[in-house]
């Protein structure tokens, strides 16, 4: 994202408000595309996904490879937990290596998000 652009907040509720969901799923996915660029990973080498779930939550998106599995949502735990990271064995590994956890602030900064991932994954 350039330093001109201005950074989406992550971190505001979409709870309650499908035009907030709709528009954190975009920018979360766009951001993961930008962090798959980051480690280098092909587009075919992964899947990227999105689950709305229901009117309460924010649902999930999932960026999802042979190796490395990164999902983004607004996590009960709080923002400093809403991206999840993990080593995995291919694309019907739902459960992979130890779960990480990065701020949703990190998606407007994918460079870097991808640097802290590449280090503790090793992707």
């Amino acid at each position: 994202m350039s330093r001109t652009s201005k950074e989406f907040d992550f971190r505001k509720s979409v709870a309650y408000d499908a035009e907030a969901k709709r528009l954190f799923h975009s920018r979360a996915k766009s951001q993961l595309r930008r962090i798959a660029t980051a480690l280098g990973l092909e587009p075919g080498s992964y899947d990227l996904r999105s689950n709305q779930a229901g009117i309460a939550v924010s649902g999930e998106i999932t960026l999802h490879g042979d190796r490395l599995y990164v999902q983004v949502s607004q996590s009960a735990m709080g923002h400093h937990s809403g991206v999840l990271f993990r080593n995995c064995k291919g694309r019907k590994d739902y459960v992979g290596g130890p779960n990480n956890f990065a701020s949703l602030d990190l998606l407007n900064r994918p460079d870097e998000l991808a640097h802290w991932i590449r280090g503790v994954c090793h992707v």
